[in-house]
This record gives structure tokens, C-alpha cells and sequence, in this order.
């Protein structure tokens, strides 16, 4: 167990890196002994999961490694881990839901599960929206540090706009709206894809607290009060955190 620990600790902190790195920094940032770090690293190239420059005597992520990440696409985890979890919060407050990951400044939408006789909704299966015009959006970004936040929405041209749904536009309207889902716990937006249409949002994180996609549930504003916007976001923060607990994430 120690050696399997340990292999995965160098190759996690290997992937964290900008570039290849030294044994001996290696075997510093983690505390191991030399002779394990290189008895390690010996295992790990010869499976191609680790490559060694000896030019330059340093180590780096190898072929191996990146073929372990696509096949996580290709097997879509999140999506089928996802549905069973969407199918048991629209059963129980009787709206449609949906998971979203992030893809540069817009959502992805991987899964839509359809309340009976609810209409259907643009958030399809495929569909890409801005980020901080969505619900989903707006909970991973709230979820984000702020230098990321920062980085996807440098300046005003960064804000696209979606029909009349012109807020936030800029990037202090969005942090002021990020603080108060944060602060409220979940995340919301009125009419801003669809008029009339409201969704609630929450989170859910991977291993390191990164948001790694988010449930939302989106509902008419004619059959659905303000008042019950709360108990809607309850639910899906419950469900929320189940995702988190099924991909190894950690709780918020």
C-alpha cells in the first residue's frame, strides 16, 4: 500500500509541474527517500507512464499518463455517474435538471433529465451557453479562485451577451454576483437564457475542491414561487454532494 501511495503522490505532483523535474526536487516536495523516489520512477518509465530527459536529469508525465485521461473522456464517468443521481432529484421536486461542465468561458451540457410534462429546454444534450448568463455557470465560477475568474473574463468583450440578458457585463457585476451565490449557497439566474424560465444551481467538486461540473434545476416561474427557490436548492445541493461523494471529490 505505502508503494502504490507513493507512486500515485509522484505522479500527481509530476502533472502538477510546468515542465520536468529533478529527482531530488521530487523527492524534497514529497518527503520520500531518494532511493524510492528513483526505484519509483524506474517503475513508472518502464510502463511509459513516467519519461526521463537524462540530458537534462529530469522527469516528466509520459504517454501513458495521458492516454489514463482519455480514456476518463471516453468512458464519460460524470455522465454515467451523473444520470442516476439527475433521474433521483427530478423525482423528487418534480422539475427537469441538468449537468453542465465548464469549456472555456461557456457550459457544456452532458445531461438533461426531463420532468413528465414539463417542456423542453435549451439545454440540451451538446449545447454550449455563457457561463455567467447560466446557473451552472455562475456555480462553478463561484467555485473558482478569483485569478481564474479573472483570467476567463479579462475585459468587457469577454461578455457575451444572449438575447435582452445583457448583466453581468462586466467583470465587478459578475464578482459581486459570484460573492452572493457563494453566500447564499447556490446559484440562480431569472429569464437570462429563457424569459420566464428560472434555474437554481450547485457545485460539484473533484479531489482538489475544483469544480468539476454542476446540477441545475430549471423551472417555470409561473408554476414555481420565489418562495420554493430555496427548498429547489436545498435538494440540489444534497444531490450535489452525492456526485461529489461518487467521482472522490471533496465536500465544500
Amino acid at each position: 500500500m505505502p508503494a502504490a501511495r507513493n507512486t500515485l503522490r509522484i505522479l500527481t505532483h509530476l502533472a502538477a509541474q510546468r515542465g520536468p523535474i529533478a529527482a531530488s526536487t521530487l523527492a524534497t516536495a514529497l518527503g520520500l527517500p531518494r532511493s524510492t523516489v528513483y526505484r519509483l520512477l524506474g517503475v513508472l518509465e518502464d510502463g511509459g507512464f513516467v519519461l526521463h530527459f537524462p540530458e537534462a536529469r529530469r522527469y516528466g508525465i509520459g504517454i501513458a499518463a495521458f492516454e489514463l485521461s482519455s480514456g476518463y473522456s471516453r468512458q464519460e464517468p460524470l455522465a454515467r455517474l451523473g444520470r442516476p443521481v439527475l433521474a433521483s432529484l427530478v423525482d423528487r421536486v418534480g422539475e427537469s435538471a441538468h449537468l453542465a461542465v465548464l469549456h472555456g468561458r461557456d457550459v457544456l451540457y452532458l445531461i438533461e433529465e426531463r420532468a413528465p410534462r414539463r417542456p423542453a429546454l435549451v439545454t440540451d444534450v451538446g449545447v454550449r451557453l455563457p457561463s455567467h448568463l447560466t446557473a451552472s455557470g455562475r456555480a462553478m465560477l463561484a467555485a473558482l479562485p478569483a485569478a481564474q475568474v479573472r483570467a476567463l473574463f479579462p475585459n468587457r468583450e469577454a461578455f457575451a451577451v444572449r438575447g435582452e440578458a445583457s448583466e453581468p457585463a462586466g467583470y465587478g457585476e459578475l464578482r459581486r454576483l459570484l460573492q452572493r451565490s457563494t453566500a447564499q449557497g447556490f446559484a440562480a439566474e431569472d429569464g437570462a437564457i429563457t424569459p420566464g424560465i428560472a434555474s437554481v444551481a450547485v457545485a460539484v467538486l473533484d479531489h482538489s475542491g475544483w469544480p468539476a461540473a454542476a446540477i441545475a434545476v430549471t423551472f417555470s416561474r409561473d408554476t414555481v414561487t420565489p418562495e420554493r427557490w430555496v427548498g429547489i436548492a436545498e435538494q440540489t445541493r444534497h444531490y450535489a454532494a452525492e456526485l461529489t461523494r461518487r467521482i472522490s471529490g471533496r465536500a465544500d
